[in-house]
């Protein structure tokens, strides 16, 4: 499965999903600065799931009219200690997703 982190993810949480996973980050990309609505665009072409912590993409974004999913991540904050405790949900959710749709974890 091939993963797009968004840019406002510490990168470092790559390392943590690694294993059959592709994973880059926006800035890798080349599509820093680039805004939600253009950044799907963009990503769909090359990936299955766009990873953020931006809570408002699903109310801002047409998500069905994308041919990505998008995983939303809730934690105290997008620093790498907070986003590391997701990672075991994070791969359990990750082979159910669907495109077009935004699924979230958090932790309990």
């Amino acid at each position: 499965m091939k993963l797009l982190l968004d840019e406002c993810i510490d990168r470092r949480l790559a390392r943590e999903l690694k294993g059959e996973h592709v994973i880059k980050t926006v800035p890798q990309m080349g599509w820093a600065t680039i805004k939600n609505g253009k950044l799907l665009a963009l990503a769909e072409t090359e990936f299955d799931v766009f990873i953020t912590v931006d809570r408002n993409l699903s109310f801002q974004q047409n998500l069905p009219k994308f041919n990505i999913a998008v995983l939303v991540l809730h934690a105290g904050s997008n620093r790498l200690a907070d986003l590391k405790p997701l990672v075991p949900q994070i791969l359990i959710k990750l082979p159910n997703m669907s495109k077009g749709k935004a699924e979230s974890v958090s932790i309990d």
